[in-house]
């Protein structure tokens, strides 16, 4: 189905959900290492804006495995951004395998999707403080 009257959700937006289990310590990573303060809140969940786009963080019981991105990131220089995050405390993942590797935290990767314009991508990636794997991409024109 396309975006016209018979698919609903294309014509939606994507808010991501993002495991705590412990809503307090989430709320100080995202405020002290990331700066970002909640827009909203209700009792076991924290909504966050960015860009247009929106996040929540909810309690929960699960955790996540931190093996996968669940959510990212896209900037205009991906340098500054890791570099202040740095700064503030982020860890961010050294990956070493076939066809991806990264230095300084940073990883230069071939290809991105036509629609996006770009030949490639650069990309960085870290956990929250609950686990969850998070990431942050610059578009390579």
């Amino acid at each position: 189905m396309n975006a016209d009257g018979r698919n609903f959700l294309a014509r939606g937006h994507v808010a991501t959900r993002l495991p705590a289990q412990d809503l307090d310590r989430a709320r100080r990573f995202y405020s002290e290492q990331l700066g970002l303060e909640p827009v909203d809140e209700r009792p076991g969940g924290l909504l966050y804006r960015c860009g247009g786009a929106e996040f929540v963080l909810f309690r929960s019981t699960g955790a996540s495995p931190g093996t996968f991105t669940q959510m990212a990131w896209v900037v205009d220089d991906i340098e500054t951004v890791v570099a202040e995050l740095k700064r503030r405390g982020v860890v961010f993942e050294e990956v070493d395998v076939p066809g991806l590797r990264t230095r300084d935290g940073i990883a230069e990767i071939d290809g991105n999707y036509p629609s996006k314009g770009a030949r490639g991508e650069r990309g960085a990636w870290f956990c929250d403080s609950e686990g969850n794997m998070l990431g942050i991409g610059e578009p390579v024109v």
